[in-house]
């Protein structure tokens, strides 16, 4: 039946199989086309649906790797940013229990410098839902000795996290073939 509401044909296709969504699953889609509002195409949406469903039921959980500290930080980080010719600052987004769950680049500088607003910073973390966040980036010289705007660039940032309820784990600054963490070195409070 032509022009027959999308919640219709859905409420027919699970009336056929008496209501249950295993049966659903079990009907082969020629059977589905029969039913009123369900040609061939969408017979096969229906069977394509309900396989990724079987797919997701198998999938096994996915594994976040949680950040114990900044050597775990250097060794998921490192790899990418240690040879980049420019400073880049990354974020890491944290569950409750310190997995990343997602991590962004916020900005790409010159040699020696980029900018850093905490809008920027905080915009994926509140998005996201995050429940900490880590800070990181790196220094092309090779040497991860913080300067006086890296500094004051993670005082700002940790007192937005506080403002907005995310805190600031750590700070980590990725040179070549070693880091500087703002907790290890005393600069920021472990938390």
């Amino acid at each position: 039946m032509q022009g027959r509401d999308a919640l219709d044909v859905a409420g027919a296709v699970l009336s056929a199989a008496d209501g249950s969504i295993r049966r659903l699953a079990a009907t082969r889609p020629g059977e589905l086309d029969r039913i009123e509002g369900v040609g061939p195409a969408v017979a096969a949406r229906i069977a394509a649906a309900l396989e990724l469903g079987r797919r997701l039921a198998r999938e096994e959980p996915e594994h976040r790797a949680r950040i114990q500290g900044p050597r775990d930080v250097y060794a998921r980080c490192a790899p990418v940013m240690r040879d980049l010719v420019q400073e880049e600052f990354h974020v890491l987004l944290l569950d409750v229990r310190h997995a990343v769950t997602a991590e962004y680049t916020i900005t790409r500088g010159t040699l020696d410098t980029s900018v850093v607003h905490a809008r920027e910073v905080f915009r994926p973390a509140i998005l996201d839902s995050a429940a900490a966040i880590i800070l990181v980036h790196n220094h092309p010289s090779g040497d991860p000795s913080p300067s006086t705007l890296d500094e004051t660039v993670t005082s700002s940032l940790v007192a937005a996290g506080e403002v907005v309820g995310i805190p600031v784990l750590d700070h980590v600054i990725i040179g070549d073939g070693r880091y500087v963490s703002f907790v290890e070195t005393g600069r920021l409070a472990a938390r």
